[in-house]
């Protein structure tokens, strides 16, 4: 080996980290067990941000690592979510109109994320007897972008488990059945397990 390639160098500029390379998604049928069509963040790192950072720098995070969402910390405690619908959306523009400030870029995360008590979820027990379409069903009729699955710890803690990106399940559905995606999903027979539903806690 040419040791002289491995001679030490000075860091230049701002240190970041790499773009993501976009984790391959299988396509799944209506029928496959839903722990398929989620994030699991026991086997995937979650993408966050600091409820300080200025709300077009977490826009630009989300491009650089590829996703829709982060999740928001305080002193490395999950408090809220953002998606990049509430930054391109009217939340900027609600949250200048209510507040002192005065300055798109004056806007931080915190500002106009979802707060973690007003986050909507669902149970890991329930998501595990589920399907993929059950998922979609959730996501669709409570009308949401993202969906947090919560698991019960040993302790009062609740442990953020996993994320469902509606956007996702939808490509990997109709990479399955293009024109089913696209179409209500058949409801349970009634001898089956009841199907999740989102709640807010």
């Amino acid at each position: 080996m040419d040791q002289a390639s491995l001679m030490p160098i000075r860091a230049e500029g701002d240190g970041v980290l790499p773009a993501r390379t976009a984790t391959e998604e299988k396509a799944l049928a209506y029928t496959d067990p839903a722990v398929l069509a989620l994030t699991d963040f026991t086997r995937e790192q979650p993408i966050t941000v600091d409820e300080e950072r200025q709300i077009d720098a977490a826009l630009e995070d989300m491009i650089r690592f590829g996703v829709r969402a982060l999740l928001v910390l305080r002193d490395r405690r999950i408090v809220g979510l953002i998606t990049s619908y509430d930054i391109q959306g009217e939340r900027p523009l609600q949250f200048l109109q209510n507040s002192t400030y005065e300055r798109h870029q004056d806007i931080r995360v915190g500002h106009i994320m979802t707060p973690w008590d007003k986050l909507p979820a669902i149970d890991w027990d329930g998501v595990q007897t589920a399907r993929a379409g059950d998922l979609l069903e959730a996501v669709r009729h409570a009308g949401l972008t993202h969906l947090l699955v919560l698991e019960k710890g040993a302790d009062p803690k609740t442990v953020v488990r996993a994320m469902i990106s509606r956007a996702r399940l939808e490509r990997q559905l109709r990479a399955f059945a293009p024109q089913a995606a696209a179409a209500p999903f058949k409801a349970r027979d009634a001898r089956e397990p009841k199907s999740i539903e989102a709640h807010r806690r």
